[in-house]
Order: structure tokens, then sequence, then C-alpha cells
């Protein structure tokens, strides 16, 4: 049993069920204000903004969640995106590990805003994207509504738009790189053993035969020269003799066929 089960068994019934139907209503409910003019600087209400924060205003802790990612007509694919993503991750799982990964994705994202990245509830996104794509890696989106692909190249496309947020992006930068932190806790895991691991020792091999194999074609028996100890005869010179050793010599020392049976042994101490 690891900590996440320990977790839960103890946690469980502080579990939030349907927690993507509450996130997906509020911040359709925060973008809806937003078309309106009193409300059309909602989000600046809502961000999450350390200094802010520090100065009292802790709600900004929670609300940057329901600041929309997008903005215009892509909210409600993107919102019903994540709808279909959280909810079935939530069956997967149950409310308790999924309110988990979310809770380590917010907890990311405050420590970033801390830190001094600029945050938003982009990576959230994302973070729950790359966990659906992960468990279901052959579900296809409908991209532009028209070109079936599957989810699996999604995420890497993410992956790589993250990478460049955490290269070129200096605002973003932390926070791009803690956005990865709810996937790795709960899969960092499986993906070295499945993964990282299986690779890593199909190349300690590939470099141990390798080796042995320079080292065996480097001393072939046909080009051993073998010196007789007596007579100074070798192997190379006189390829009609036979050398061999003494087993009362040990192997240290050599000698021809002449002199295998006609010799002083070598004591050794």
């Amino acid at each position: 049993m690891n900590w996440i089960d320990r977790l839960e068994r103890k946690y469980q019934r502080f579990s939030v069920k349907n927690l993507t139907k509450y996130i997906v209503i509020g911040t359709a409910f925060v973008f809806i204000l937003s078309l309106f003019k009193e409300f059309k600087s909602i989000d600046q209400i809502l961000n999450l903004d350390s200094y802010l924060v520090l100065k009292g205003q802790i709600w900004r802790l929670i609300t940057f969640i329901f600041v929309p990612p997008a903005i215009g007509f892509w909210i409600i694919p993107a919102l019903y995106v994540f709808y279909v993503f959280g909810s079935s991750l939530e069956r997967f799982w149950g409310s308790f590990r999924f309110n988990l990964y979310y809770l380590i994705g917010v907890l990311s994202a405050i420590l970033a805003a801390f830190l001094g990245g600029k945050v938003t509830s982009e990576f959230l996104t994302m973070s729950i994207f790359l966990a659906f794509a992960y468990l279901y890696p052959n579900y296809k989106l409908l991209v532009f509504f028209v070109l079936p692909l599957k989810v699996k190249y999604l995420a890497w496309f993410d992956i790589v738009l993250t990478v460049i947020s955490i290269i070129f992006r200096p605002e973003s930068r932390i926070t791009a790189a803690l956005s990865f932190a709810s996937f790795f806790v709960f899969f960092g895991r499986d993906i070295y053993f499945d993964w990282i691991s299986p690779r890593i020792k199909a190349a300690a091999k590939r470099r141990k035969r390798r080796k042995f194999k320079v080292i065996t074609s480097q001393v072939k028996p046909s080009q051993m020269v073998y010196t007789c100890c007596i007579c100074g005869r070798t192997s190379k010179e006189h390829p009609e003799l036979k050398f061999s050793y003494c087993y009362k010599c040990g192997s240290d020392v050599e000698y021809c066929q002449d002199h295998l049976t006609n010799h002083e042994h070598i004591i050794r101490y």
C-alpha cells in the first residue's frame, strides 16, 4: 500500500465529488460575467497574485482556478474537453485521488506564484490533459471538429509547448516547470519502471556486449605468440612446434614440445 492509498483510507470522506463539474460551472460563470462591462476586469480580482495575497486577498489562492484559460468562442470546446477528461479521471481513480491530483497542481501553482512566476489556470488544465492522455493514449479527439487525432500525440505537443515556455517565457518558466508536479507524483514511478529502467538496462547490456566483443576480438588464439623459456623459440617463428604449460611450474611460463618434459621445475613459495 503506497502513501496515496493510506491518505485515501484516512481522508476519503473529505473529497469533493464531481469536482470537474464545479470547476467548469465556476469558470463558465466567470466568463459570462466578464462579458458585461461592469465585470470586464473580473480576472484582475480573481487572478493569483502573491503580493496581493500577502496583503490579505487570500481568496485569490482559490479563485484563480476559475479564470478561463481561453477567450471568446474557444471557451466552449475548452470547457467541454476539460469536463470530459476530468470526469473520466474521476471515474477511473475515484473522487479522492482526482481531488488529490488537482490539489497538487493547485499547490504547485501557488508555490510558483510565490517564487515569482505568472500563474494562470492554463497549466492546471494541461496537467489534467496529460493524465488523461497517459491513461487513455488512443482516445481520439476531433481537432477543429474535423480531424480525428489520438490524444497521445496532442499530449506530446503540449509537452513541447511547455518546454518552450520554460525556455523562452521567463514570466511563466517556474509555473510551467512546476505544472508537471502532479503528473510525476502520480505517474513518475510507473514511467521509471515501465519505460526508463528497461531502456537503461538494455543500454547497459549492449555496452557490455560491445566491450566483451572488443576484448575477445583483440586477442584471438591464432594471433597469440608462445615463447619457450628454455630455448627461446616462438610459435610465430616455428609454427611446426607445439607449445604448452607445465602443471608444476604454473601458467606463467611456456615450453616448446622439446622442453616440456625435459626441464627443471620452477619452485614457487
